[in-house]
């Protein structure tokens, strides 16, 4: 997917309306926990103002319910990208209507606007034509650089670049470098393939387990979806989080991958999901009352092995409930093969959610080649899917 980049839009003295990923998450005092995806935009957004034009930022944070929400301002997200940038950042009071229109026409050459929440409108998330039409008013030029909402047809992600129309369109360079690594990647990965796939519900990777086979040399199972194979495969699972349901599925998903799917030959088990669980380690069936939280040491060493031999891994989902001490070992040693490989000019890639989090905890996000800012978008991707979103967007 070669599409025209942020870097050859002749920016100078242009409005240029920037779809930034700020969704990030807030604790109870309103302070930003984790600014990996303001920095993230940072090289985008100093293209644009270094260059003489003016970036007006737009994007969401949280779910609020078709209205105003004070919690889910953006005023947090502005006041940190000012910190960053060491300038002036304004935020306006909404992200359309008279007032914003007024501080747009102020704007001169450098400045940054970032504009208030987008999902502060039900016609974001329904790409409301009027909405798109005010919003794409704005801005002469329109750049994408939100790769966690890139999958969605948005006002603010389809609606406003369709109506700027062809010529002013391009991708910035965070998705520049997402569509590199999860692309060209996957599309033509150095063998051995190593892809790690992890989290609770065998359902949410179907897609992504089907498609990897066809191209990965091994695809290595850990979280609570390991029991649902594990209960395909007849074993008893204990109390373990399994979708019964999913089960003849994973059969199927077993006979079709041949020795491709990997699964855990021994279980971090324990009766309660805290840092003070007492733990042991079962191979096989796992007994009633006890409950799976992590694949087992033997696991983790083999896993290490085949990811020791790769060229090319990617992970999506956690091996366990890396969260709580007892059962961070498997997610642990999964991350330090990966860096370890990375060393030795393996390409890694951290595929977003949870596993971000994940290597990020761990100290390791640098270790690796890139970790992904879009969970459900690097899901997608996964699966092989179209973006709309971006084959709207202007070609190289």
């Amino acid at each position: 997917m070669e599409k025209k980049t942020v870097d050859a839009l002749a920016v100078s003295g242009k409005k240029v309306l920037v779809r930034v990923d700020f969704n990030v998450p807030l604790d109870e005092y309103l302070a930003i926990t984790d600014d990996r995806r303001i920095i993230a935009a940072l090289p985008t957004i100093r293209s644009i103002i270094s260059r003489g034009g003016i970036a007006i930022l737009m994007s969401h944070l949280g779910r609020p319910k078709g209205g105003p929400e004070a919690r889910y301002s953006l005023k947090p997200a502005a006041e940190h990208l000012a910190k960053l940038l060491g300038q002036p950042v304004r935020l306006a009071p909404d992200c359309v209507g008279e007032q914003v229109r007024h501080m747009v026409s102020a704007l001169k050459p450098g400045d940054v606007l970032v504009l208030e929440n987008t999902r502060f409108h039900k016609g974001e998330e329904k790409n409301d034509p009027q909405l798109a039409d005010e919003l794409a008013a704005l801005g002469d030029l329109y750049v994408n650089d939100a790769f966690g909402t890139a999958h969605r047809k948005h006002a603010s992600t389809y609606g406003v670049p369709e109506k700027l129309g062809a010529g002013r369109r391009a991708i910035g360079l965070l998705i520049q470098k997402e569509l590199q690594f999860l692309g060209q990647s996957l599309e033509h990965p150095q063998h051995p393939f190593i892809a790690i796939l992890g989290g609770a519900k065998v359902s949410d990777k179907i897609a992504v387990i089907e498609n990897l086979l066809t191209k990965a040399d091994h695809v290595l199972i850990g979280g609570a979806m390991a029991y649902t194979f594990f209960m395909a495969q007849g074993k008893k699972v204990g109390n373990s989080l399994c979708e019964k349901d999913k089960v003849p599925l994973a059969k199927s998903l077993l006979e079709k991958a041949g020795g491709k799917l990997v699964l855990p030959t021994d279980t971090v088990v324990a009766t309660e999901m805290t840092d003070q669980a007492k733990t042991s380690v079962v191979s096989g069936d796992i007994p009633d009352g006890m409950e799976g939280f992590d694949i087992g040491p033997a696991t983790a060493k083999h896993y290490a092995a085949l990811i020791s031999t790769a060229r090319t891994v990617v992970w999506n989902g956690p091996m366990g409930v890396f969260e709580k001490k007892p059962f961070q070992n498997g997610t642990r040693v999964v991350a330090e093969s990966m860096a370890g490989v990375t060393a030795h000019g393996a390409t890694t890639i951290i595929g977003g959610g949870d596993s971000a989090a994940a290597i990020e905890e761990f100290g390791l996000a640098d270790k690796v080649s890139h970790v992904s800012t879009g969970g459900g978008a690097s899901l997608e991707f996964l699966e092989g899917k179209g973006f709309p979103c971006l084959d709207l967007l202007d070609n190289a």
